[in-house]
């Protein structure tokens, strides 16, 4: 197990009506990572996930490929400052 970690992420390309954030919430509880997605209003998706550091790597691997329906152009990484706030990973509106 490597340290607790935060990374907060906008997903660019075809990330919308093709279940990205159920893909996103799927992978995130099935590496035990906490945080939550969205939808944004200019077609991408936003997402934090907080956990260890390796699992986090490993979700990141994860959404750069996406479900199949998915084209992910570009996914922006920002490290943060560990915020263990949350309860779960949620899908927020």
């Amino acid at each position: 197990m490597t340290a607790p970690s935060a990374a907060h992420v906008i997903a660019k390309g075809r990330v919308q009506g093709v279940g990205f954030r159920y893909f996103v919430q799927e992978t995130a509880e099935r590496l035990g990572l906490k945080g939550w997605v969205r939808n944004m209003p200019n077609g991408d998706v936003e997402a934090e996930a907080v956990g260890d550091l390796l699992a986090i790597e490993t979700w990141l691997d994860a959404l750069r490929k996406g479900p199949t329906m998915a084209r992910v152009e570009a996914l922006q990484v920002d490290w943060r400052p560990l915020d263990d706030q949350y309860v779960g990973f949620q899908i927020k509106a």
